[in-house]
């Protein structure tokens, strides 16, 4: 009786040639899923506890230029749950993206299961970068401008509310991760065959400017500054015009008359 359920469950799983069905996929799926939601919940329980040195990390790049306030009865503690949230969640991305890959190779080639694994980790350590880039160099710049930047009434007191705070280094991790995603992007562009390296070698000089532009927007106005911001994302541009002749791959007429085929062969 054991044996024929086994056998019965192995039939709903694999298929008579040895492939997985649709069933298969589903509860492969599921247990995938679950695995992620089991580390997330773990994740949020540990750094809850931690969460008190979440808030002192953020908030030792503004010591000396603000004495923080809890305006709400609530804030302090909220802004201790949402760090723990997005902490958990950091910590939960790199075993999703794990998942994701081990549930697609079964159905890709050798070499894209190497694309993919390149552009997991190389996308995971980018964003960190780009995080840590904003967090020693970026926001000290930022936070001492903004608060003794301008002359004069000096009887203000330079206060902000713990939320306002919070909500300024998150939202400047996320821009500069997002920043130093552009040699990736640029890859999988090239890799689709969307952009190319001549492309990007003639549009360098408006690149430039405009990365001198975005960065004397978001910066304060010294050169010092401009240029912490601007010299990475510049050099950024130039790795991802490298990168991009190394994966650019140029549409020949053969991948044309595939997609033809194909297209008869459905329309069939």
């Amino acid at each position: 009786m054991a044996t024929n359920v086994k056998r019965k469950k192995k039939a709903e799983v694999m298929s008579d040639d040895g492939s997985m069905t649709l069933t298969g996929h589903l509860k492969e799926l599921r247990n995938r899923l679950i695995i992620c939601a089991v580390v997330f919940v773990v994740a949020v329980v540990v750094t809850l506890t931690r969460a008190d040195w979440f808030i002192d990390l953020l908030t030792d790049m503004g010591q000396g230029y603000y004495t923080f306030v809890s305006i709400a009865p609530q804030e302090k503690l909220m802004q201790y749950f949402r760090v723990s949230l997005l902490a958990s969640f950091v910590v939960t991305v790199p075993v999703a993206l794990y998942q994701i890959y081990a549930f697609a190779k079964p159905g890709l080639k050798k070499s894209e299961t190497f694309f993919l694994k390149l552009v997991i980790l190389l996308g995971l350590a980018l964003f960190c970068i780009g995080v840590l880039f904003a967090y020693k160099l970026m926001m000290p710049f930022m936070l001492r401008f903004l608060s003794t930047g301008i002359e004069g009434a000096e009887y203000i007191q330079t206060t902000t509310s713990i939320e306002s705070y919070v909500n300024l280094c998150l939202t400047m991790f996320t821009i500069f991760g997002c920043v130093f995603e552009m040699p990736l992007i640029t890859i999988i562009l090239s890799k689709m065959g969307i952009i190319y390296p001549e492309l990007l070698k003639k549009g360098r000089g408006i690149a430039i400017v405009l990365i001198f532009f975005i960065a004397a927007v978001v910066t304060p106005p010294d050169i010092v500054s401009q240029c912490m911001v601007a010299g990475p994302m510049v050099l950024l541009y130039f790795v991802s015009t490298f990168l991009s002749g190394i994966f650019y791959k140029p549409r020949s007429a053969d991948d044309d008359e595939e997609e033809e085929e194909e297209d008869d062969s459905d329309e069939e």
